[in-house]
C-alpha cells in the first residue's frame, strides 16, 4: 500500500470527516473509497496509434478581401472585444 499527503480545502476536509464518522469507518478509508469511485466514473481513455493532429479544415470558399488587406482586417477590433 502506498502512503501519500494531500491538501484539501476547509470545507471538503470538514465533509470527509463527517462523512466517515456517520459510517463509522476511518477519513482514509473514505478518500480511498472516493478514489476507487471516481476512477470507476472516468476509465482510461482509448489511446489513438499516433499524435494529435487538428482536424482537417473545411473549405468556406475564397477569401474575399485583397491580399494587402489581410493585416489591417486581422487587427481590427471592435468595442465587443474588450468587454
Amino acid at each position: 500500500m502506498m502512503r501519500t499527503q494531500i491538501q484539501l480545502p476547509d470545507e471538503l476536509y470538514r465533509e470527509a470527516k463527517r462523512v466517515a464518522a456517520e459510517r463509522e469507518i476511518s477519513f482514509a478509508e473514505v478518500v480511498r473509497r472516493g478514489i476507487e469511485y471516481i476512477t470507476r466514473v472516468y476509465p482510461p481513455r482509448e489511446q489513438s496509434g499516433g499524435s494529435w493532429s487538428p482536424p482537417e479544415p473545411k473549405h468556406l470558399g475564397d477569401f474575399l478581401a485583397p491580399v494587402e488587406d489581410w493585416r489591417l482586417l486581422a487587427d481590427e477590433r471592435t468595442n465587443d472585444d474588450f468587454r
